[in-house]
């Protein structure tokens, strides 16, 4: 990764990198919800169609259903029909794991800082 000094890192970023944080922005929020980082930690493991997921999250088909269509839409899951069922699989799973791996060091660096953010842990759930 290229080194930035104060000056390049107070700087606005232009709209190419502008561009790349919002793609990133949309990648994470794509990853906001723990039942999608389930999903993705179970398919990390191999395929798995919908019954299989519901059995292991214990999630209504529907709700399965909607969190690998956010997944897909993000790009990072895909599917293959197998009979009258798909089986779902992850699209870049090195990648997924890399990140999953970055973001459980990140938290183990971070503590309880995450949680109790204002904007975003859980304490501002209305579900906490």
């Amino acid at each position: 990764m290229p080194t930035t000094d104060a000056a390049t890192a107070s700087a606005p970023p232009d709209s190419l990198e502008r561009a790349g944080l919002e793609a990133a922005g949309c990648l994470f929020h794509g990853l906001s919800d723990p039942n999608r980082l389930i999903i993705l930690r179970h398919l990390a493991l191999g395929e798995h169609r919908v019954v299989d997921l519901m059995a292991h999250l214990g999630l209504a088909q529907s709700t399965v259903s909607k969190h690998l269509a956010c997944l897909k839409d993000c790009g990072l899951v895909d599917s293959r029909p197998q009979g009258r069922a798909s089986l779902f699989s992850l699209t870049h799973p090195e990648a997924v794991l890399e990140l999953l791996v970055a973001a459980e060091r990140l938290l183990g660096l971070t503590g309880d800082a995450v949680t109790l953010c204002p904007n975003f842990g859980t304490a501002t759930r209305k579900d906490a």
